[in-house]
């Protein structure tokens, strides 16, 4: 796990605007699968069912509403092709892919998390 050491904490201006960034992203990213969704099309289009079978346990209720979160925030596009019946595909745009590094921190994070708890765990017994 990285640690950072003597580094200055930011005054209280820089700590303020920084907490408001960190507030706005998780206001968008909110929820338990929303990136879930964005990862999922990051690695490829997908029509809807694609897309619910891919992550377990979504409903497609819950699905609909991502998607229609996502889709306002520019973080994916809805194509709708003139078939019969209508295609609908979903795809990552530009502005998804920016969060690749993040989902990678998060995984790497993710990880290192699970590996404390379970050396904890295993402590304990």
């Amino acid at each position: 796990m990285k640690v950072i050491r003597n580094e200055s904490l930011p005054d209280s201006k820089a700590c303020a605007g920084s907490l408001r960034n960190m507030l706005d992203a998780l206001y968008v990213l909110n929820g338990k699968w929303k990136l879930a969704v964005i990862l999922c099309l990051v690695q490829s289009s997908k029509r809807f069912n694609e897309i619910q079978h891919e992550i377990t346990g979504i409903s497609a209720k819950v699905l609909a509403k991502e998607l229609k979160d996502l889709e306002l925030n520019d973080f994916i596009s809805r194509n709708v092709y003139p078939t019969s019946p209508e295609t609908i595909i979903y795809e990552s745009t530009e502005y998804s892919r920016t969060l690749k590094p993040l989902i990678a921190e998060l995984s790497a994070w993710g990880a290192q998390h699970r590996e404390k708890i379970k050396e904890s765990m295993r402590k304990k017994l």
